[in-house]
């Protein structure tokens, strides 16, 4: 399934900001790897956009780099962060898909990302 121009936009944002967060951090793309259990392609593949990285992932990222979700996303001001700030029940969703198999996160994946297209419609 193809994705559209705002998930890519998101993604390509999210890598940007997890190159940040590494280089602050003074984290090589290797040991962010190791310590996440991916390959450093994958890893650079996430910082350029190139590939979406999976949402079960996406706690552990942020507790590599001592940020929230919120911060992860780049969510920083509070107009941004009362707007794109998930609410607890959405945290809750969010964790509990991250903890399924990847081909059933796959699955909500796609039709999340149908019903949003469809939403916008």
């Amino acid at each position: 399934m193809a994705i559209s121009s705002e998930e890519r936009d998101f993604f390509i944002a999210l890598g940007k900001r997890i190159t940040s967060l590494r280089k602050e951090r003074t984290i090589t793309q290797t040991e962010l790897a190791e310590q996440l259990g991916v390959s450093q392609q994958t890893v650079q593949a996430w910082e350029a956009g190139r590939r979406r990285i999976k949402v079960s992932s996406l706690p552990a990222v942020a507790n590599i780099f001592s940020v929230s979700l919120e911060e992860l996303f780049g969510a920083t001001t509070e107009s941004s962060l009362h707007e794109s700030v998930p609410t607890p029940k959405w945290q809750q969703q969010i964790e509990a898909i991250a903890n399924l198999p990847q081909e059933k996160q796959q699955i909500i994946s796609e039709m999340l990302s149908a019903m949003i297209a469809q939403a916008r419609n």
